[in-house]
């Protein structure tokens, strides 16, 4: 999947095109919105991107955990080659090595908070100006439907692509809300 990015001034557009994506196969999972105008995005009923996919936490989180297991490996090798860890036991290095991943991580994810996600910085000056981003998931078979739909916004402004969601994760996004949704 490849995400594309476009940019828009309006929402009720926005709007109009996040219907029509879905009335040609596309579905909710696919589309997000992601504006500094919240309350406008809901009340459009648009899918917006999640809070915490606005930050950089998972990417800052991962970082956090490798750095997290480098410490926890060297308070093992160090429990280890200092010979400690035979007159004491092994239990609390291994719970320290569990506490510095922890914390580590958690560390991470703090940075995390405090940055915009690394995919959505190039557009922040265009956000911040009122400006709302539109990002659409799409297969190669997909292109088509994309292409036809877009065409017939001409102030839909592309800017650029990316990495998109994996299938499988739209797929078991469309499996859940149709659970959400047939439960009574």
């Amino acid at each position: 999947m490849k995400r594309y990015y476009f940019l828009a001034d309006n929402l009720d557009k926005l709007a109009a095109i996040e219907h029509d994506l879905e009335e040609n196969g596309l579905s909710r999972p696919q589309i997000h919105v992601l504006s500094n105008d919240d309350s406008g995005v809901t009340r459009r009923h648009l899918n917006d991107v999640e809070a915490v996919l606005r930050r950089d936490v998972v990417l800052s989180m991962q970082r956090g955990a490798l750095i997290g297991l480098g410490v926890a490996a060297l308070v093992l090798a160090a429990a280890h080659y200092s010979g400690v860890a035979l007159s004491v036991g092994w239990a609390p290095f291994v719970f320290l090595a569990i506490i510095m991943l922890g914390f580590f991580t958690w560390e991470g994810g703090l940075f995390g908070i405090q940055e915009p996600h690394h995919d959505f910085r190039r557009f922040e000056q265009a956000l911040d100006s009122g400006r709302h981003l539109l990002m659409i998931d799409a297969s190669a078979a997909e292109q088509n439907i994309l292409n036809r739909v877009t065409a017939h916004y001409p102030d839909l402004e592309f800017s650029g692509t990316g990495e998109g969601s994996p299938r499988w994760f739209i797929g078991f996004q469309n499996r859940w809300r149709h659970f959400i949704e047939v439960m009574p």
